[in-house]
């Protein structure tokens, strides 16, 4: 399961791209919107910035923008930043790679086999979904 941090970041991702481009949105809007904690969601656009993913301007006309456009962020990328790797068993991660303390060859290990292609589907789908794709439910496949 994605953590509720996570599910956070993508939520307030998706406010920011139905925002018109250059407009920015207070973090108590956004709160408000999603039903965010708002001290939590402060963290969470801290990292967010920090990772390139919005800006932040000051004063009247302040709050957070998108720093790409929503067609360039890919569910999986924040998924990965926020959570870490995208797989259920250490032998399958791209990024954290680490062999299973009671595996003796994952060449014959038949859970790991199982758990390649749901980590493979899973990867697909986040690595080819947009914050834009996701405001087009009805072009999503089921």
């Amino acid at each position: 399961m994605i953590s509720q941090k996570a599910k956070y970041a993508l939520r307030a991702l998706v406010s920011l791209a139905r925002a018109e481009r250059g407009e920015t949105m207070m973090i108590g809007e956004i709160s408000k919107q999603q039903a965010i904690p708002k001290k939590f969601l402060e963290q969470i656009l801290l990292e967010l910035k920090r990772a390139g993913f919005v800006a932040s301007r000051r004063g009247r006309a302040g709050g957070y923008e998108l720093l790409r456009a929503p067609e360039e962020i890919m569910f999986g990328e924040v998924l990965r930043l926020i959570d870490g790797p995208v797989a259920p068993l250490p032998c399958l991660s791209k990024i954290a790679y680490k062999r299973c303390k009671d595996c003796r060859d994952e060449a014959s290990c038949e859970i790991r086999h199982v758990f390649e292609r749901v980590t493979l589907a899973t990867r697909d789908v986040l690595d080819h979904t947009t914050l834009a794709d996701s405001l087009r439910l009805e072009d999503l496949p089921v």
